[in-house]
């Protein structure tokens, strides 16, 4: 059992940043594969960046690309989600995720967090 919880959150203006935490109880934190989804009002949970095991391989959505930095430190049970250049259509609930199968489908994932509220004012 992995539980998750997610920190960083909150109101920015357009351009601005903000950096996402969460934390995971217990000892196969590093057995995990991590990632991070998110949701806005009326539409469907989306992938928006995942990492590897060891945290060398980071894969991101095409929105995000360039934008948003996802990074790991296993000793800390952590990962993070550094968002740059924010725009107001990143406005949503962010959530993170862990999996024992790499993947971009959410129903790929076992355990979430409760999620986090981001909103990017214009």
């Amino acid at each position: 059992q992995v539980q998750l919880v997610e920190s960083g959150g909150g109101l920015v203006q357009a351009g601005g940043s903000l950096r996402l935490s969460c934390a995971a109880s217990g000892r196969t934190f590093s057995s995990y594969v991590m990632g991070w989804f998110r949701q806005a009002p009326g539409k469907e949970r989306e992938f928006v960046a995942a990492i590897s095991l060891g945290g060398s391989r980071p894969y991101y959505a095409d929105s995000v690309n360039g934008r948003f930095t996802i990074s790991r430190d296993n000793g800390k049970n952590t990962v993070y989600l550094q968002m740059n250049r924010l725009r107001p259509e990143d406005t949503a609930a962010y959530y993170c995720a862990a999996t024992r199968r790499l993947g971009l489908n959410p129903n790929l994932y076992d355990y979430w967090g409760q999620g986090i509220q981001v909103t990017v004012s214009s």
